[in-house]
């Protein structure tokens, strides 16, 4: 089942794009040369213009070559994305060190690069980088050209101030790069369980579509089968009693009018059955869900509970049924001894509760139950894995339109307890359309 699906390799997909750096850059170019113009020559404050420009053009030669040397599209390796990043941490703090080092008001900015890097490179290059930044941000703190001010009066900066500012901007390079490296985490832990559940469902609806595909090679398989018969007919006919051919001829003739009647029952079979199969009533969607993990030496109980009119009949939905598979896999694996089914219906639901006698879920962790890559049972149970199964479990059912409550049972001698309810005009396959949500899977 999926405990044992790894997630979907999206390393290419996940590295930083090129573009997306130049664009930043570009950004960061026009920002430093508006700052420069507007101290130097709207201020007039004294402020060496020809460095600051050649430290800003250095950038913008980069940019330049990195545009025409490679494509927009190109996504950077890890440790060419640092070497870029680091480009800019220095380019930023030779600009600092002209202009007053932390006593800059902009210094602050020396936080960009690291939480770029956090967002989108490995932790460790992160840290290499913060740590780079860090060392650099130290030594503007001691070794740096005045801060730009009104010529002949110094603006002297206490040494407290610049401390504060130093530990101020560490801080922040510390603080917002942890910040960042956990939401693109989470972010991209998430992306990768929705493909690996997408997968899934693919394969799902690959094996319920192997009947039509049957029924198709039934029908395309029956001209030629047709002819064969035809020829093998006339060949007897012409051969007549010859010992030499009479039996194989026979033979072949009647080998082709067996596999003509195969394929008219693979052919009545998908014709007169398919509304059959494609309606699916409520038991008979429980009994096909638990019926592969009878056999585990876990007794799976049946507790039908209050009905109000008709039973719900729904579509055949691959997703919800593996979906339901999963949950219950997952229940036989951590209980002691049994696992109870029961289920109910009236007129606005249907419900489905899935009850094991195990542990039941740690109480700390039953508040993110369905999160991707998180294990909700500890222990040396057989059924630990990536966390990917609850989730997958989750997402295809809610697709369907249901809802989901993970808790713990209340009752003597029982462990987790998981609800499911469908509102029943969802659930339902009425005049041969199912509900909107359980056909939309």
């Amino acid at each position: 089942m999926i405990n044992a699906l790894s997630s979907p390799d999206l390393q290419q997909s996940n590295r930083l794009r090129l573009n997306t750096l130049i664009r930043l850059r570009w950004l960061a170019i026009f920002g430093q040369s508006t700052a420069v113009l507007v101290v130097a020559y709207w201020l007039e404050f004294p402020l060496p213009v020809g460095l600051c420009f050649a430290l800003i053009a250095g950038s913008a030669w980069m940019n330049l070559w990195l545009a025409f040397r490679y494509p927009a599209a190109h996504r950077l390796k890890p440790l060419a994305a640092m070497g870029i990043l680091t480009f800019d941490s220095l380019q930023l703090a030779g600009l600092l060190y002209m202009t007053g080092g932390l006593t800059n008001p902009f210094s602050l900015l020396m936080t960009v690069p690291v939480v770029i890097s956090a967002t989108s490179l490995p932790l460790r290059l992160t840290a290499v980088l913060g740590a780079l930044v860090m060392a650099v941000a130290t030594l503007l703190a001691f070794f740096h050209l005045p801060l730009p001010w009104i010529e002949g009066a110094p603006l002297v900066m206490p040494f407290v101030y610049v401390a504060g500012m130093w530990m101020a901007l560490l801080s922040s390079i510390a603080f917002t790069a942890i910040y960042a490296f956990r939401v693109a985490d989470e972010a991209r832990l998430l992306a990768n369980a929705l493909a690996a559940t997408e997968l899934v469902l693919q394969r799902e609806q690959h094996l319920s579509a192997l009947d039509g595909l049957a029924a198709a090679a039934a029908h395309e398989l029956g001209t030629p089968l047709a002819t064969i018969t035809l020829v093998a007919k006339e060949m007897e006919k012409v051969l007549g009693k010859d010992p030499k051919f009479h039996d194989d001829v026979t033979l072949l003739r009647t080998q082709s009018e067996r596999c003509r009647e195969i394929l008219k029952r693979l052919t009545s079979l998908s014709s007169e059955g398919e509304p059959l199969l494609t309606r699916l009533p409520l038991t008979s969607l429980i009994e096909e869900v638990i019926a592969p993990h009878r056999d585990f030496g876990i007794s799976i109980k049946l507790k039908p509970g209050e009905r109000t009119g008709a039973e719900p009949v729904g579509r055949r939905n691959p997703g919800v049924i593996y979906g339901l598979g999963n949950l219950v896999e997952n229940a036989v694996d951590f209980a002691h001894t049994s696992v109870s089914v029961s289920w109910s219906w009236d007129d606005a639901s249907v419900n489905l509760t899935i009850t094991d006698d195990g542990a039941g879920f740690p109480a700390e962790v039953i508040d993110r139950i369905g999160e991707p890559y998180m294990s909700t049972r500890q222990g040396a149970e057989p059924g630990g894995g990536l966390g990917l199964g609850l989730f997958i479990a989750k997402t295809l059912l809610e697709r369907s339109g249901a809802s989901i409550v993970f808790s713990n049972s209340s009752g003597p001698g029982e462990g987790a307890l998981v609800q499911i309810k469908w509102p029943r005009s969802v659930f339902v396959y009425a005049d041969g359309v199912a509900g909107t949500s359980l056909n939309a899977v």
